[in-house]
């Protein structure tokens, strides 16, 4: 069976520890985990719609976004990239009531062994879809804040001593840090931060370990653009993060063509 649409990040799901990948495409929900072993050819036809207005553009800003939608969006404001220069909790914002849902809701910073320990920060609804997309192989909550502004103050600290980034390459590859305890990670942590920020401290210590549908991990890779490459007929041999894994080595990120009209069958 074709499916045809525009295609969005994929839907995740965690059961027993095991991920389950389903692709927006149109109207249709792709049950990707199935295609696994399998030959997939996707086609992009080279049209693009912003995923928030429906325009056809030529590019895309902020992972789907069209530039006037870029710019005025809540969802695409600086505090949203940078969460400590999120301006919420002082009134200011470019939609009050969008930054009441999303902004000022419980926030948790965490800890993810992804390539190699990371901090993050995410809505506490988003756990553990974030820490899914961003490939990681275990997290723990390190902080939970009452908005984003303050969990990303502590992110910063936390910054100087970590990294914010993910090896994209390292995780794709499962190159994966052996010797860290992400309890034993938070507790040492815990010394970056002002008396003030301390009190945020989450007491659930229990560690999340994610295991991603791959049959087998490629030595290096190298990425696939629909910008570069409007077909591609490969053997998917896996999933991690928000990329598909071929037989080739070749990887491609899904969310990074939110928007894009693809063909798949």
């Amino acid at each position: 069976m074709k499916f045809a649409g525009n295609i969005l990040k994929m839907r995740t799901s965690l059961k027993n520890g095991l991920v389950d990948y389903f692709l927006p495409i149109g109207n249709d929900l792709i049950y990707v985990n199935e295609l696994i072993g399998k030959n997939i050819k996707l086609n992009y036809n080279g049209n693009i719609n912003c995923i928030n207005c429906g325009r056809k553009i030529s590019k895309t800003y902020f992972q789907g976004y069209c530039y006037n939608c870029f710019i005025s969006l809540p969802e695409t404001d600086e505090g949203i990239l940078r969460p400590e220069l999120c301006k919420a909790h002082l009134g200011i914002s470019r939609d009050m009531e969008w930054a009441k849902q999303n902004c000022l809701q419980p926030h948790y910073v965490y800890l993810a062994l992804s390539s190699d320990v990371k901090v993050g920060v995410t809505r506490a609804t988003q756990v553990p879809t974030r820490w899914i997309d961003q490939g990681a192989s275990q997290a723990i909550k390190f902080a939970q804040t009452p908005n984003r502004y303050i969990a990303g103050l502590i992110e910063v600290a936390l910054k100087k001593i970590m990294r914010d980034k993910t090896n994209w390459r390292k995780m794709l590859t499962n190159k994966i840090a052996t010797d860290v305890n992400l309890i034993f990670e938070k507790q040492k942590a815990v010394f970056s931060l002002s008396d003030e920020l301390r009190q945020y401290i989450e007491n659930d210590n229990d560690v999340t370990t994610i295991n991603y549908p791959v049959i087998k991990y490629p030595e290096k890779v190298k990425s696939l653009s629909f910008d570069k490459q409007s077909e591609i007929n490969k053997k998917l041999i896996g999933i991690k993060g928000q990329y598909l894994i071929f037989d080739d080595s070749m990887v491609l990120n899904i969310r990074k063509h939110n928007g894009y009209f693809v063909e798949v069958g």
